[in-house]
């Protein structure tokens, strides 16, 4: 079966639909409570870190962690007073994911042009996991 439809006309069709931000943007917004950014990449590409503060959400359970109504919703994003910043490595995978989430009818989700890739190479701050559960734990008590 041939493909019709591929997969850059999938992330040009998403662009023109979602919010958009540039890593600069973003970065402004790192200590924002009201923002919370979430990295949707394979867990076999977080070995490098991830953006500072990020929530790893696979891409693959990304739509079953989201909605309420699914065993595996994951409370984080049951806050409909935070904006939701998806990114993945380049930025395609997030920009469909944010298409899915509007579709599902959330409005409070955007992505990072350009993904991981773009923010390595601009210099935003990362962290490694274990930085992330070390944080985690101390703030714990």
């Amino acid at each position: 079966m041939p493909i019709t439809k591929g997969f850059q006309a999938l992330v040009d069709d998403a662009m023109e639909q979602i919010t958009t931000y540039t890593v600069q943007e973003v970065m402004e917004r790192l200590d924002d409570p009201a923002v919370q950014i979430v990295d949707i990449r394979d867990i076999r590409e977080l070995g490098d870190g991830t953006i500072v503060g990020a929530f790893h959400a696979p891409r693959g359970m990304l739509e079953f962690w989201v909605d309420p109504a699914s065993p595996y919703h994951k409370p984080i994003f049951a806050h409909e007073d935070k904006e939701y910043i998806l990114f993945c490595g380049a930025g395609w995978r997030s920009a469909l994911a944010t298409q899915t989430l509007q579709d599902m009818g959330m409005r409070n989700v955007a992505h990072i042009d350009g993904g991981w890739a773009e923010w390595v190479k601009v210099g935003g701050p990362t962290e490694t996991l274990e930085q992330q559960k070390a944080k985690r734990a101390a703030a714990k008590g």
